[in-house]
């Protein structure tokens, strides 16, 4: 091929691709529509905080009109809720101590071990099965030694976890824009703790728009390390707005390499929507995602 065909092949090329990329803002579900005839080759969720303006109820109401059937980060005074709507959740939390305080400080390990054993048996008595952690922040600690102190709590959690099959998901979030010192925040540093826990129970949750920030390659590392990825979140970067042509993550390629490795769990969507119609925005977000 010359060098004036290759040149005219990649111009097509770039011209099909903004088309398809432009296609994103044409998603028209308005409420009161049919819900979304889905794939269900991804099962979709939204993370409940980033609806403020909706009551649970109301949010298991618009999520069953899109046309899916699940809420993540969802505490125990809330389940109750869930289930008189028959909305699973997707990611229980209730446990934690917030983001800065997490496993990697000895200092906490008594309060998260009596949180979780406790939690963990309400957790599978409502039928649900992932349950949030966090590494905590730095503080000045070296990596090594606090990925060693998560392990050694975690690993105490475990034959509960295990006995009830509930499986506990540490979180990866960037360290660059939204949690400035936060340990647990490349895929590389919570696989080896996977390793060194060394439980099927635990595993860690992987979200997309956190990890295009902190380390990109995305869709390589589902690839190579998706046996230790139990849970996805997505949103827009940048901005963790909506998913779009505004933002530079291809999340059909990404939902693709997901589906092919034989995922089954949720893909919770986690943005907070720019849109004075929040629900069409979350509903464009699962018809971007439905691959």
């Amino acid at each position: 091929m010359n060098f004036d065909s290759s040149r005219r092949s990649s111009f097509k090329k770039m011209i099909l691709g903004g088309a398809a990329m432009g296609t994103l803002s044409s998603f028209d579900w308005k409420e009161g529509q049919a819900p979304l005839q889905l794939k269900g080759n991804i099962h979709h969720g939204v993370c409940a905080w980033t609806m403020p303006s909706l009551s649970l109820d109301e949010l298991c109401v618009a999520v069953k009109k899109i046309g899916f059937n699940a809420i993540d980060l969802v505490g125990p005074k809330g389940w109750d809720t869930l289930k008189t709507h028959q909305v699973e959740c997707s990611m229980c939390n209730g446990a934690e101590l917030g983001i800065p305080k997490g496993w990697n400080d000895p200092q906490y390990h008594e309060q998260l071990i009596k949180n979780y054993t406790e939690l963990i048996p309400q957790v599978a008595k409502y039928g649900y099965k992932n349950l949030i952690c966090f590494s905590g922040n730095r503080n000045g600690m070296d990596d090594e030694v606090g990925m060693k102190n998560c392990s050694e709590g975690l690993k105490k959690i475990m034959a509960v976890a295990e006995k009830h099959g509930v499986i506990v998901q540490m979180e990866l979030l960037n360290s660059k824009v939204n949690h400035k010192d936060y340990m647990c925040d490349l895929s590389p540093w919570g696989v080896e703790l996977c390793k060194m826990v060394g439980s099927e129970n635990f595993k860690l949750l992987f979200d997309i728009y956190h990890m295009q920030i902190d380390e990109g390659d995305l869709i390589r590392s589902i690839q190579t390390n998706h046996q230790y990825f139990g849970h996805y979140h997505t949103a827009g970067n940048p901005g963790r707005n909506e998913l779009d042509e505004n933002q530079e993550i291809n999340y059909p390629a990404v939902m693709n390499a997901i589906v092919a490795t034989g995922y089954q769990g949720y893909v919770s969507h986690e943005f907070i929507p720019k849109s004075d119609d929040k629900i069409a925005a979350l509903a464009q977000a699962v018809q971007v995602c439905d691959v």
